[in-house]
């Protein structure tokens, strides 16, 4: 997938042979960590959702060839980590991660609620906010996140519009 500079991407991969990627509470804080560290210098992150299988994130790349870099980072500095920690060996991820172009407003929109809904489509959850590997909730909250909160809201038309649109 060729990148582009100021379009928007999901970005989406999940564990080798469909296994787990997550394996307890603080490798997905790690994670996020690891998109601060490799991604937020080079893309805005939208949404994501971080799923015990896979994930998914929404990001707006800036500098091309600093995204790609980076995202090779990220992945390469996570796996390792896992491997390690878990004393395993082997990949981690299912092949290299997948990326899609969102070439429209309409497009990124239903992205978005198709992200955040995953908890909920997979039975985890009855309600989107109680999934706590989201950034749904943070949209809800008053706290700090990896997200472009406002610029997502405004999409939206307000926090109400984003809520609803999630029903």
């Amino acid at each position: 997938m060729k990148i582009e500079e100021n379009s928007f991407y999901h970005i989406f991969n999940r564990g080798n042979n469909k296994g787990l990627i997550f394996f307890e509470e603080r490798n997905y804080a790690y994670f996020l960590n690891r998109i601060s560290t490799y991604l937020l210098p080079h893309a805005s992150v939208i949404c994501y959702c971080l799923m015990p299988n896979h994930f998914h994130l929404v990001v707006k790349v800036h500098h091309k060839e600093g995204f790609e870099k980076g995202i090779k980072n990220l992945f390469i500095s996570y796996a390792k980590s896992i491997n390690t920690a878990y004393k395993r060996v082997g990949y981690l991820f299912q092949g290299r991660y997948k990326a899609k172009q969102i070439d429209s407003e309409a497009y990124l929109l239903r992205s978005v609620v198709y992200i955040h809904q995953n908890p909920k489509a997979a039975q985890m959850v009855s309600h989107l906010e109680e999934y706590p590997h989201s950034s749904y909730r943070y949209f809800l909250k008053e706290e700090v996140s990896i997200v472009e909160k406002e610029s997502v809201l405004a999409w939206f038309g307000g926090l109400d519009g984003f809520v609803q649109s999630h029903l």
